[in-house]
């Protein structure tokens, strides 16, 4: 109780500054730097958070799903199932996929472009102030860019920073069949040709306005018919399958925990989200 009331005189007094950051690296599947704050800074993210979040859920797009209550990974996967059916018209026309990634997202995000967006929506300046503090606490290639990967508010704020994106898409492009998670989004359509006349559009609005680069190995425009990698399965018009990779880290995971069941369970329930009863199969063999 006694660091949490000096943490509450330091916010009041505005005397509080964020500490260091223990860094790591995990691999899941390619390797991603970590950054865990110190439990006293946490505190702080938390309550932000808390404070801010509902603010912003409501100005976000339907059809953005990451990082959100009620949405998530699941949801998004058959939001883009939906939208197949209905640009299709139940499989009676071609549909085409633009797939986007950007390159090196937290790492690259422009912080004072950040904190401008914060600016426009929230006037209360002990909150702005305490934001910079957050924000500015990190650093990736050079001062004033970049997110840390393991701050609760790094979720809120990158949701904030590519919400310019989805509202572009959206109001200005005019995208009806369009869905984000994280930095990989989606626009599907009949039309080929249109779907290419977006691209360069999207990448000078990434460019100018946020300072972000698409990744020129993850941009791709392919038929639902052909398979859309996207969030961990491949899209066909009538089913999904787990991508290649996932089933070889997933099968190496089970071998590696020796059929743990807690990590067989969790398997199963993924599984369970695809075509995959053949997966499923070769899984419970492995149990005997």
């Amino acid at each position: 109780m006694n660091n949490v009331l000096s943490l509450k005189r330091d916010l009041q007094d505005r005397t509080y500054r964020h500490s260091d950051y223990q860094h790591f690296r995990l691999h899941d599947p390619k390797p991603r730097d970590i950054h865990k704050a110190t439990v006293r800074d946490r505190l702080v993210h938390h309550a932000i958070y808390r404070q801010l979040y509902w603010f912003y859920h409501q100005i976000f797009i339907p059809d953005s799903f990451s990082c959100r209550l009620g949405k998530g990974t699941h949801k998004a996967l058959n939001r883009f199932r939906a939208f197949a059916y209905q640009v299709s018209h139940n499989h009676t026309r071609t549909i085409w996929v633009l797939k986007c990634d950007i390159r090196k997202f937290f790492a690259s995000i422009d912080q004072r472009i950040l904190l401008d967006l914060l600016k426009q929506r929230i006037s209360d300046p002990d909150i702005i102030w305490l934001l910079e503090q957050i924000i500015g606490s990190f650093y990736s290639t050079q001062v004033g860019v970049g997110l840390p990967l393991g701050n609760v508010t790094s979720q809120l704020l990158v949701n904030i920073y590519l919400n310019e994106l989805d509202q572009f898409i959206k109001r200005e492009l005019k995208v009806k069949h369009y869905l984000r998670y994280a930095d990989d989004f989606v626009l599907l359509s009949d039309n080929r040709s249109w779907l290419e006349k977006q691209l360069p559009m999207i990448d000078r609005f990434l460019t100018e306005r946020l300072k972000l680069t698409l990744h020129p190995d993850k941009v791709s425009i392919k038929t639902v018919t052909a398979g859309v990698d996207f969030l961990g399965w491949v899209h066909f018009p009538d089913h999904r399958v787990l991508r290649t990779t996932t089933k070889k880290r997933m099968f190496r995971k089970l071998k590696d925990t020796n059929n743990k069941p807690e990590v067989v369970q969790s398997y199963f329930g993924l599984l369970s989200h695809g075509n995959s009863w053949k997966l499923a199969s070769r899984v419970s063999q492995s149990l005997l």
